[in-house]
Order: C-alpha cells, then sequence, then structure tokens
C-alpha cells in the first residue's frame, strides 16, 4: 500500500479545541482521542475552586494539550516539556500563533522531569510514545512514513516511556494533584500493575469516544 502524505501536513496545520495547531515542523499529528480527554479534562478543571492552576504537558509535541488550556482556562499557566528540539520549536510558534502571553507558560526541552528541579503542578498531563516495537506492523504505513517515529515508538511492549514516568511524576504533584495519562487500550492491565507498583492508589480509567480504554485519571497518593 502506497503511503500518502497526512492531509495535516499538506495543510500545515490542524484544529484543536478551538486552536489553530501549526505542524510545519513535521512533529506528531494530534489525535482526535487526545482532543477528547482534554475536553473532558477542561470541564473538570474549570469546577476546580482554585486562583491559579498549574499544569504541565509533558511529551508535549506539537503543544496542542497545554495550549488549548491556556486558551480555554484563563487561570492557568502550563509549562511544557520535550526531548526534541523541533518541537519545542512548534510549540513556541503555536503559543504565538493562538496569541498565549509568555507570563502564562515556560518550555524546556528535556527528557522527563531532569530540568524541572521542584516545580509542583496541579494537573499534568502525559501523552508519551506508547506504540509496542512487537505491534509496529500495525501502524497505518502514513504515520511510519511521514510522522517521527521517536514519537510513538517506546520500547518491545511499549511501556517504556510510561514505566518511567509514573516512576517520577508523583513528585511533581501538588497536594491532590492528578495525571491525566494516554496509553494503548492493550495496556489497561499493564498500566494498573505499574501503578499499583509504585502505590498510586485513587485510580480512574475511562473510555475515548471509540468506547475503547484509553486514559487513566490519577491523583496525588
Amino acid at each position: 500500500m502506497k503511503a500518502k502524505i497526512p492531509i495535516e501536513y499538506e495543510k500545515g496545520f490542524t484544529e484543536f479545541l478551538n486552536c489553530k495547531i501549526d505542524l510545519s515542523k513535521r512533529v506528531f499529528i494530534p489525535r482526535i482521542e487526545t482532543e477528547f480527554l482534554v475536553k473532558k479534562a477542561i470541564k473538570e478543571i474549570k469546577k476546580r475552586d482554585r486562583a491559579q492552576v498549574r499544569v504541565l504537558d509533558i511529551f508535549a509535541g506539537s503543544g496542542c494539550i497545554g495550549v488549548s488550556i491556556l486558551k480555554n482556562v484563563k487561570n492557568s499557566s502550563v509549562d511544557f516539556i520535550d526531548i526534541d528540539k523541533k518541537a519545542i520549536e512548534q510549540i513556541k510558534i503555536n503559543l504565538r500563533l493562538n496569541k498565549i502571553s509568555p507570563k502564562r507558560y515556560g518550555i524546556y526541552q528535556s527528557s522527563f522531569f531532569e530540568k524541572l528541579k521542584s516545580n509542583k503542578y496541579d494537573l499534568i498531563f502525559a501523552n508519551p510514545p506508547y506504540v509496542a516495537e512487537e505491534r509496529l506492523k500495525e501502524v497505518g504505513v502514513s504515520v511510519l512514513k511521514y510522522e517521527p517515529i521517536r514519537a510513538f515508538l517506546s520500547g518491545k511492549k511499549g511501556l517504556d516511556h510510561i514505566k518511567k514516568f509514573l516512576k517520577e511524576a508523583e513528585k511533581f504533584l501538588s497536594r491532590e494533584g492528578i495525571i491525566y495519562l494516554e496509553f494503548d487500550p492493550k495496556q489497561k492491565e499493564d498500566i494498573k500493575r505499574i501503578l499499583r507498583l509504585h502505590r498510586y492508589k485513587d485510580i480512574q480509567f475511562f473510555k475515548d469516544q471509540f468506547r475503547k480504554y484509553r486514559f487513566v485519571k490519577v491523583k496525588t497518593r
């Protein structure tokens, strides 16, 4: 089957929760499942009685999660983390494109949490690489040809980034902080095991719009 260039790359952008997300650096294309999660989370954020909501968007890619929160939640501030230089450039472009004040965000080129020091967040959004090497044949040919493989591939079982993230994430949550994590539906039981290993207790799995378990919401222990 011949791989077709994704239409989002042809157009140079996509829409994500009232935001225009530029894709000129060819970062990973935001998925509608992720948009479904963030829309649900924004509704919950707006119910929280806080003067300021501090958010971390880790494995940020295009920055679509953090940008949409900044655009839709007036009392939010967001730090963005990605290891890829192109992603960092893309995040900056999208923040400018959506007219977000520099006073409301920070950007870190980093692998995981190394550059955050003692930062604490009310919410951490993580959409890490989670495709398993052993299931690579199931990935669409256009994804394999055109999208950055480091943005979605994560070891034999697809759990390498998730394991490291969950081992460290709790240290960066504020009191009553929440983690939103996206994963492959087939990884649900593995995710549950990893969370229990690290003694997370308040765990809620929920489905995407296609009725597949794809997200977990975890509160501070």
